[in-house]
């Protein structure tokens, strides 16, 4: 009776083949992680994107692509054999984005962005080709600043006098309201509103108040939980 026998060769591809289940098993396991809460960031900030593999994979001989889900061209950061990619890059960015290099062979591939603009508010995309494994990361940009009160004119007819409010470099609009010592709000005049070319807002206002009075004028916006306030004596 023949006994069947297995040879070298038979065992040498299964132990290939274990080692390749192996590895690709192992790889399998590693996730991107970004951040489960929106980054905000201030207008002009420098930020970082959070993104990085769990277990930690080297990722240094990959193909590593940053994203933006809005925008055409979409890429923000590519990075292939080692070499960025600037020619992909979309317009804006360029020289604003880049990688922790001693970071990728520990899985992390965070974005480093600098001078953040109103236009960078928006969903990222981090992406590593070869693990077809890829995160999202929600950018929040706002900037606020404080308003000014100036004395414009006198009202005649009720015996008042006319103010003012402006407040520069707001993003995204903010809302303005004019109130009295007590906190109650303040019938007052439209609110105009101005976006430069910078996309910051300038917005103004003015209201008619009595003498001997104090006022407040309060820009707010709750998108990014900011408040800023002046208040004026009317003698």
């Amino acid at each position: 009776m023949n006994r069947l026998s297995i040879g070298p060769q038979l065992r040498t591809t299964s132990v290939l083949v274990v080692h390749l289940l192996l590895l690709l098993y192992s790889t399998g396991q590693s996730k991107l992680i970004g951040s489960s809460q929106p980054i905000v960031a201030t207008v002009g900030d420098d930020i970082i994107l959070p993104c990085h593999l769990e277990p930690a994979v080297d990722v240094a001989a990959m193909t590593l692509e940053w994203s933006t889900t809005d925008q055409d061209p979409r890429f923000v950061f590519v990075l292939r054999a080692g070499q960025e990619l600037v020619n992909t890059k979309h317009p804006s960015y360029k020289g604003r984005t880049s990688l922790f290099t001693d970071e990728r062979k520990h899985g992390n591939i965070s974005l480093k962005l600098s001078k953040v603009k109103p236009a960078d508010e928006g969903k990222y995309q981090c992406y590593v080709p070869k693990l077809n494994e890829a995160s999202l990361v929600e950018l929040v940009v706002g900037a606020a600043a404080s308003p000014v009160i100036s004395l414009t004119g006198i009202d005649g007819d009720k015996g008042g006098v006319v103010l003012q409010c402006k407040s520069k470099g707001w993003y995204p609009e903010p809302e303005l309201l004019w109130l009295d010592a007590e906190g109650k709000i303040l019938s007052a005049g439209p609110t105009e509103t101005v976006r430069g070319p910078d996309d910051l807002y300038t917005v103004s206002s003015r209201v008619t108040v009595e003498k001997s009075n104090n006022i407040i004028c309060r820009v707010q916006q709750r998108n990014i939980n900011q408040t800023r306030e002046t208040q004026i004596h009317v003698p």
